[in-house]
Order: C-alpha cells, then structure tokens, then sequence
C-alpha cells in the first residue's frame, strides 16, 4: 500500500465535523484510474433486504456499475458484486471506507488476486471519501425515494437505467456543468424546435433536438 495513507492515518487526526479538502481528490488527480466504492442498503416493496455496491471513477465522476445482493452479505457476496460490477479492466486502486464488510479476508484476497491496491477513508472524517457518498444520495433522491422496487432483477434494471442517464445526460457541478461521458457527436439544441426525452422509466425529461 502507498505511504501516503499511512502517514495520514499516523499523523492527520481530523476533528468529525471537518470539512477541509479531500486527500483523495488530490491521489485521483495525480494517479491513473483510482475508484470509489460504497455499499448502501435499501428495501424492496415486499420489505425485503437488498445490499446495492456502487462503484464509481473518482477523477470522471462516471459510474461505472452497480451489483445487487438479496439478504445478508458476507465476503464472498463482496466480491462477486465488485467482479460484477467493475467488469474490466480492472483499475490501479480502489478507495472504500471503513465498513467491517470490507476487513473480510475473501476481500483482501480478491484484490490481492487482481493487484488491486486498496486505500482505505480516514475513521471519523466523511470529506475524505466525498464523490461516492454524494452519489448514494443522489441515488436515493432521484431514484429510490421516487419509486419502487420488486426485486432484484427489477432494482438491477432500474439502477442501469438510472447509471445511463447519469453518465450520459445528467450536469454536473463538479465538471463545469459537463457530464461523465461526453458525446463526441453533440449539437447545440434549436431551441426553436426540441422535443422532451423521457429517461428512467419517466422519472426525468431532457431536452433533444427535434
């Protein structure tokens, strides 16, 4: 594992309510292909436990997958919805935080496999692991406060639906208004003749061209 982590862990004892910047911004700036990784859990309409992995590029903002898990999550079902949700290739470093879900030794052993370097969030500090934990509030704003879910099928299809529209159509702050993944074909919009998209199942309209 980098230093650099280490050091900070050592030395850096930030108070909880911190808000300065994060050191992470500055690694996925600095380093190829560093990911976020977070687990959320929500609910189905049957009151059923669904475990949702969100795996996202720390320097594009661009998700790159989800994976779902019915019931109790272990760690094999850890790895087997990051193999899924990743795909490949696989990336240099991984950031996740300090969920006991992720000191299972399956875990460290998949990554170990993969030569992934894992870099683990500071304790008590939430500004250091941001970009993915405004993403699961987005997700949970946009998407699964606004709608149901039957199972796990239903959730996977609704969250790559959701994936789609913010890679590819969803501003963001962060990037000066861009998106993740830019369209090497894009047109500026005749405002004069448009028609309204529906993306995600009629959750959002964007504007295309006519």
């Amino acid at each position: 594992m980098s230093a650099f982590p280490i050091v900070l862990a050592a030395h850096y004892n930030p108070e909880p309510n911190d808000q300065g910047p994060s050191w992470l911004t500055t690694l996925g700036h600095t380093k190829d292909r560093l990911w976020s990784i977070d687990l959320f859990r929500c609910e189905s309409i049957l009151l059923k436990s669904h475990w949702t992995m969100v795996v996202m590029d720390q320097y594009t903002r661009r998700i790159i997958g989800f994976s779902v898990h019915a019931g109790t999550a272990d760690g094999p079902a850890l790895c087997r919805m990051f193999n899924a949700a990743a795909g490949q290739p696989w990336p240099i470093r991984v950031s996740s935080d300090n969920d006991p879900l992720f000191q299972y030794r399956q875990w460290k052993a998949n990554l170990s496999i993969l030569e992934i370097e894992e870099i683990e969030s500071l304790p008590y500090a939430p500004m250091s692991h941001p970009f993915v934990e405004r993403l699961i509030g987005s997700v949970r704003r946009e998407l699964l406060d606004q709608t149901f879910f039957w199972t796990q099928t239903d959730l996977e299809n609704k969250l790559r639906a959701y994936q789609q529209y913010f890679n590819e159509y969803r501003c963001h702050s962060g990037r000066g208004g861009a998106t993740p993944v830019e369209f090497s074909d894009y047109r500026a919009i005749d405002l004069n003749r448009y028609r309204w998209k529906k993306r995600c199942r009629g959750l959002f309209q964007l504007p295309v061209a006519a």
